[in-house]
């Protein structure tokens, strides 16, 4: 393993992995490679005739997967958004399991230059793709600031985002906001109070890191496809870390675990049409002792469902709020 891949630490990785319940000759997604800790444990766990078909964004985590060499592993340099297209490429039409680590990589918070951490100096980027869209210092740049006060409101559940926002706009008719560290000087300003432990500009990070990602977006559009392309039997591991991120997935899962009914027909229970999923136990969080030896899996939840027999269902799209990552 090199250094590269030694920086990042999978979290709820025994979980996730038993989670999915691995049959050594499937074929399995893993939709966030990050550096690999996923992918090598279920690597372990196929047989020579399995598959696992990864998926990331990042062109550093995509570098770091091209170390692994290994003929029942690929690797594709593609959001999880494109899931569906991902597999055609391949060939796959049904996958026996799925696993979404949702979070950021400790690469990409550690790495300054990224723009993704408060802590450091660097360039105010975030976006985990540096050669696709908008950065987050060139959003601020011309965002008017009602869109800051929404953004930094909806996605980072920020109290102060009117503050934030009225600072951000003052500062950059002086001069424009280029870095990290400009960045959280303001916010530090602006917000009088914050809970113990808490940087004044986590919440703003955090919001400003979702909107250049599209990261709420591209949950709700991956998770359909994600359904629709397990095989009967098959496991769907989405691991959460912000209460967006975790009630999206949540909800959408509930709506395929519910089977469609008909409105005002009644029905006997023998009747009711088969739902699309079946939840598999509680949602699972970090024990003390990872959390402890890594404090960014602290706020992670392991959600899991099976998928049934049931006939996909064309609808399910609106059944998994597709607007549900506007702010």
């Amino acid at each position: 393993m090199s250094a590269r891949t030694a920086m990042h630490r999978a979290v709820l990785a025994a979980e996730a992995i038993a989670a999915l319940s691995i049959r050594p000759e499937g074929t399995y997604v893993d939709g966030t490679f990050g550096r690999g800790g996923h992918s090598r444990l279920i690597l372990e766990r196929l047989g020579p005739r399995g598959r696992l078909i990864a998926l990331d964004r990042d062109p550093q985590a995509v570098a770091a997967a091209r170390e692994i060499a290994d003929a029942r592993f690929s690797i594709t340099h593609a959001p999880f958004s494109r899931l569906s297209a991902v597999l055609d490429a391949q060939a796959v039409t049904l996958v026996q399991g799925m696993l979404f680590d949702l979070g950021v990589s400790s690469p990409q918070l550690d790495d300054a230059q990224r723009g993704f951490s408060f802590r450091g100096e660097g360039p105010l980027d975030m976006r985990m793709d540096p050669s696709q869209g908008t950065s987050a210092a060139d959003w601020l740049a011309s965002a008017q600031e009602n869109q800051i006060r929404e953004v930094i409101g909806g996605y980072g559940e920020e109290r102060f985002a009117k503050q934030i926002a009225a600072a951000i706009v003052a500062a950059r008719r002086v001069a424009p906001i280029r870095t990290t560290r400009q960045l959280a000087d303001l916010v530090g300003a602006a917000v009088r109070t914050r809970e113990p432990g808490q940087d004044p500009a986590t919440r703003t990070f955090q919001a400003l890191r979702i909107l250049v990602n599209r990261e709420l977006e591209e949950v709700s559009l991956m998770l359909p496809q994600a359904i629709e392309r397990l095989a009967p039997g098959g496991r769907l591991a989405v691991i959460a870390f912000h209460s967006l991120e975790d009630r999206l997935v949540k909800r959408s899962l509930q709506a395929c675990a519910r089977p469609a009914l008909p409105r005002d027909l009644p029905l006997r229970a023998s009747e009711l049409p088969q739902a699309l999923l079946r939840m598999v136990g509680k949602p699972v969080r970090p024990a003390s002792a990872e959390t402890a030896a890594n404090p960014r899996a602290r706020s992670a939840v392991l959600r899991v469902a099976e998928r049934t027999d049931a006939p996909f269902d064309p609808t399910l799209i609106h059944r998994i709020e597709p607007d549900a990552w506007r702010p």
